[in-house]
Formats: structure tokens, C-alpha cells, sequence
């Protein structure tokens, strides 16, 4: 099959240079733009790796969706075990006595970081941390997130306990989207249960107060995980997710954030590479009442580039050609690959701008007559080469 490739000036597209790359510390991180659909970083985004309390999130997901089928509401009291009670690390200092709302426990696992309070929420769900676990590990699934496996409801230190980044900035994404009337807990800065724990009270998401758009969603924390946290900030129309693990230090997890999301803002803008039904190729049509028609986009494509070469892209149209008549408008014919070097491509379909009917006698007649003579000139030149195959690929650059 003949490939053909050409250039098309009303494209005016040249080659990318990528975005200057970001180099992290973190053991393993995962950056993403919401707006754009558009993976901005990976570094063992795929690795599962202990979690600490960044998993926590799941238990939140689990705790939001009995809220949205109707078992509990905001107001359901939960009781409190002995187990809960006697749960180490961050806590809501609950006690037996105790019959915390779903709203409390929601503040005190996002705020205090409150491991009894995702004990009370398994046994309340599940009726007990085993049976919640196993039904996390099936929900997570479900949701698409494959690297990760659950032993408890808060993180706490277990060698079966894991999850990959990029599970979390899944299941980030997802709390976003499909929670949104519970995602403004995330950005809650203080939350005094009873005055029990007072210096527990705060948040520990060290960007909340830097007027970055910073608004969740878990830090996390143990020995053998390191500091991490799973960040989302959103600046103008752009939304972007971030998750982070394996730091040093507070202070090195604080750092890192506010450079990934002054990065992923600054370094990236937001740009219309097509519009909806924009010619960006014609093609030959094979015995048809025109000769020619013209392909275009099937919808609008915006994408991130990097900001300093925002005039710089590739994009190739790529259809067969010539298209064999009758040609209805609309019809899908090929497809716009546009790339950026070190960005996944993005794909447009092209479709027929117009119909074009199936020729009648003089068309046909032409076209039997330039086959008749390119088969008359290779047989003169003792080209053993044939045009009987009409169908060629067709790449516009």
C-alpha cells in the first residue's frame, strides 16, 4: 500500500519541544490535569506502595457512598468499640460512651486524621474492619484501581496494605467529581471534637494556607512510607490532582506540593488546537460527482501544552485515500493524531464536510480511461508496477 504523506499550509503546525521536565524527590508521584484529561507526571505511578493514611480516602469513598444510597445520613450515630478505642496515632480520642454522627467522623478522618474514626465507620458499615477491608479491596476494583489491596480502614503499618499512586489520584479524582456536595471537607483547617485533642485539630495539608487553590485532600504518614500526600488545587479553569509519597520530612512534603502545583500551572497552558468542524485536509474521491472533499474536525480539542512553546505542535491527519463514492456528510473518513512531545496524543475524528454522489457516465468514463493509460505507460516502460489499487494512506503533517 502506497504511503503518502504531505503538508498542509492551512495547519501552520510545527514540532514541540517538550516541557522542561520535573524532577521530584518523592520515592513515587502522579500528576494530572482534571480539566484536560492530560497525565502530567508518573514516577512508579503504577508501583503499589504502603500508603500510611492517604488511604483513608478509600474509606471516606466508602462512608460517602452509603451516603448516597440511603443506608446512613449525615445525622447516623455510629457506635464506638473497644477496638476503635484503643486505636494509636491520630485520633478523635473517642471512647464507648460515645456515638459520633457521620458528619463528625467524616471531620475527624479528614481533619484529625482520626484512625479510631475509620474503625467506627468499618464496624458501622461492615461489622467489622476485616469484612470492611475485603469490601474496599472489591470496591477499588470496581473503580479501576488494580495496584491496590487493603488490610484496614486507616492505613495503619500491614505488609498486605497497599496502594499506587496512581489508585490515589484515581480515587482523588472520583471524591472530586462524584462527591461534590462532601469534598469541601477536605478543605476544613480545624476541627475540635469535644476539645478532646486540641493540638490534633488541625489539618495537616501543608498548602491549604498559601492561596495556591489548594482544597484537599490527605497527607500521610509511617516509617516505612515516608510523607506523602494526595493534593488538588485549581487555578482559573483548570483543576489538577497530585499525589506524593516516600518525603523525608514535613517540611520536604510541604516543599515538593507547592513546587508540583506552581509547576503544573505555570509550566502548562491550556490551548485551543482546533475548533469544532475545522478543513484541515481534503481528499480524492474514486468516481464520484466531485473529485475532491473536504475533512473536517468532529469536535473542538483543547489541550495543556508547555507555555513557552505554545505555537509550536504536530498534528497529522490521517485518512484512506481516495474515498470510494457515494460520500455522505458526516461520515467518519480519518482521524487528527495532534502530539506533543512528552504528552499522551489526543485523536479527533475527521468527517466528510459534504456529500458527494457516485458519478454518473462522464465521470466514470474518465476514471476508466486514466486507469487504461497508466496500464498503457507501464507496460511501455516495463514498470512492473500497477494502479489498479485505488486505495492510498494519507497522512497530512
Amino acid at each position: 500500500m502506497l504511503i503518502i504523506r504531505c503538508l498542509y499550509a492551512c495547519l501552520a503546525l510545527l514540532v514541540a519541544m517538550p516541557a522542561a521536565a520535573f524532577e521530584t524527590q518523592a520515592t513515587a508521584a502522579y500528576v494530572y490535569d482534571l480539566t484536560t484529561d492530560t497525565v502530567l507526571l508518573g514516577k512508579n505511578q503504577d508501583e503499589p506502595l504502603p500508603p500510611a493514611s492517604m488511604s483513608k480516602l478509600m474509606t471516606l469513598n466508602m462512608l460517602f457512598e452509603a451516603l448516597e444510597d440511603g443506608r446512613v445520613d449525615m445525622d447516623t450515630r455510629f457506635g464506638v468499640s473497644t477496638r476503635a478505642k484503643s486505636m494509636g496515632g491520630s485520633t478523635m480520642f473517642l471512647n464507648e460512651r460515645d456515638r459520633p454522627t457521620v458528619e463528625e467522623l467524616i471531620q475527624g478522618i479528614v481533619v484529625m486524621s482520626g484512625n479510631d474514626a475509620c474503625v467506627v465507620v468499618a464496624e458501622g458499615l461492615a461489622g467489622s474492619e476485616e469484612a470492611f477491608a475485603q469490601q474496599m479491596t472489591d470496591r477499588a476494583r470496581d473503580l479501576g484501581m488494580m495496584n491496590s489491596t487493603f488490610a484496614n480502614s486507616s492505613g495503619w503499618p500491614d505488609p498486605n496494605h497497599r496502594m499506587s499512586v496512581h489508585d490515589l489520584g484515581i480515587l482523588a479524582e472520583r471524591l472530586i467529581e462524584h462527591f461534590p456536595e462532601y469534598y469541601g471537607y477536605f478543605a476544613q483547617k480545624e476541627f475540635a471534637f469535644d476539645n478532646r485533642a486540641p493540638s490534633n485539630r488541625f489539618n495537616r495539608n501543608p498548602l491549604l494556607d498559601l492561596g495556591i487553590g489548594a482544597d484537599g485532600l490527605k497527607t500521610g504518614h509511617t516509617s516505612e512510607a515516608g510523607y506523602g500526600l494526595v493534593g488538588s488545587a485549581a487555578q482559573g479553569d483548570r483543576r489538577i490532582v497530585f499525589v506524593i509519597t516516600g518525603l523525608g520530612s514535613t517540611e520536604a512534603r510541604a516543599d515538593e506540593a507547592e513546587r508540583i502545583v506552581n509547576w503544573a500551572f505555570r509550566q502548562f497552558v491550556q490551548k485551543t488546537i482546533v475548533e469544532e468542524g475545522e478543513t484541515v485536509a481534503t481528499a480524492d474521491v474514486w468516481m464520484g460527482e466531485a473529485k475532491s472533499v473536504n475533512l473536517v474536525t468532529a469536535s473542538g480539542q483543547s489541550m495543556l501544552v508547555p507555555a513557552l512553546e505554545q505555537d509550536q505542535i504536530e498534528a497529522i491527519a490521517t485518512f484512506v485515500e481516495p474515498l470510494v463514492a457515494p460520500v455522505s456528510k458526516g461520515d467518519e473518513v480519518g482521524s487528527l493524531t495532534i502530539q506533543i512531545e512528552g504528552l499522551p496524543n489526543q485523536q479527533v475524528p475527521l468527517l466528510a464536510a459534504s456529500d458527494v454522489a457516485e458519478g454518473g457516465f462522464g465521470p466514470r468514463l474518465q476514471v476508466a480511461a486514466s486507469v487504461l493509460f497508466a496500464r498503457a505507460m507501464d507496460r511501455a516502460t516495463g514498470d512492473g508496477s500497477t494502479t489498479e489499487e485505488p486505495i492510498a494512506e494519507t497522512q497530512a503533517e
